[in-house]
C-alpha cells in the first residue's frame, strides 16, 4: 500500500465535515472522488496534503506514519517534497513567467541550482504541450494553459503522488479537454493520482478506482467498472442518474 489513511476527521465548529475517511492508494492507481458540492472531497484532499489541519485519524505513507492532529512542520515538508498538488485556481505568480513558476518552488524551497531547475521546468513544460510558452505570463495565457502550467509545475518536483483538486472546473468545455489529455497521458505512463472531479468521461474511462462521497463519508468505493455499471448503493445511483439527466 502506497497511501492509506484512516479515520480522517474534521470540523469547523459544531460543522463535521469528514466523519472518518478510510482510503487506500496503490502506486499507479489513479482514483476518482466524486460526490455532491459540500460533501467534503476537496477538504480530505486538503487535509492529506496539511494544507488544513485534520483533527483526528491517521495515515500511512511509503512506510511513514503521521498521526493528524499532531504532524510536525518538519514531517509536512517532508511529505510535501515527495507529493504534487494541483489547484482548482492554478495558484500562479501572476508576475512570473510560466517557467519561473514551474521554477520557483525547486529554487526556494528544494535549494536546487538555477540551471538545473530551469532544465526541469522546460521538460516539465515541454511534457504538458507549453514548449512555446517558457517566457509567457499567466495573463498571456488562457485558463487551460494555465492550468497545464500548474501540472507542470507538480512534476518538475518528481512526484509519487499528484492530488488534483477539481483540475478543471473553472474551465469551458474545450480547454477542459486540453488539461484532461494531460492527465490521461499522465496515468498512461503510471502516475499516481488522486482526482477530485465531476468530470464523469474521465472518472469512467480513465480512472481505475472511483469514490464517491457525500456529508464527509464515502457513500460506496470500488473499480471504475462497478461504481458506474453496478453501483451498490442507491444514493450513489442516484447521483449517477442525476449527472446524465443533466448532460442529456
Amino acid at each position: 500500500m502506497m497511501l492509506e489513511i484512516k479515520g480522517l476527521r474534521k470540523s469547523y465548529g459544531e460543522l463535521e465535515v469528514l466523519k472518518g475517511v478510510d482510503l487506500s492508494v496503490e502506486k499507479g492507481d489513479v482514483i476518482a472522488v466524486l460526490g455532491p458540492s459540500g460533501s467534503g472531497k476537496t477538504t480530505m484532499l486538503r487535509c492529506i496534503n496539511f494544507l488544513e489541519e485534520a483533527d483526528g485519524g491517521s495515515m500511512l505513507f511509503d512506510g511513514s506514519t503521521y498521526e493528524f492532529g499532531h504532524v510536525s512542520r518538519r514531517e509536512q515538508a517532508a511529505f510535501r517534497k515527495r507529493t504534487g498538488f494541483v489547484f482548482q485556481n492554478y495558484n500562479l505568480f501572476l508576475n512570473k513567467t510560466a517557467l519561473q513558476n514551474v521554477t520557483e518552488g525547486l529554487i526556494i524551497a528544494r535549494k536546487m541550482p538555477r540551471e538545473l531547475a530551469e532544465q526541469k521546468g522546460r521538460a516539465a513544460l515541454d511534457k504538458v504541450g507549453l514548449s512555446d510558452r517558457y517566457d509567457h505570463y499567466p495573463s498571456q495565457l488562457s485558463g487551460g494553459q494555465q492550468q497545464r502550467v500548474a501540472i507542470a509545475r507538480a512534476l518538475a518536483t518528481d512526484p509519487e503522488i499528484i492530488f488534483f483538486d477539481e483540475p478543471t472546473s473553472a474551465l469551458d468545455p474545450e480547454l477542459t479537454g486540453e488539461v484532461l489529455a494531460v492527465m490521461r497521458e499522465l496515468a498512461e505512463e503510471g502516475m499516481t493520482m488522486l482526482v477530485v472531479t465531476h468530470e464523469m468521461g474521465f472518472a469512467r474511462n480513465v480512472s481505475n478506482k472511483v469514490i464517491f462521497m457525500e456529508h464527509g463519508a464515502v457513500v460506496e468505493s470500488g473499480s471504475s467498472a462497478d461504481i458506474f455499471e453496478a453501483p451498490k448503493e442507491e444514493r450513489t445511483r442516484e447521483f449517477l442518474r442525476i449527472i446524465e439527466e443533466e448532460k442529456a
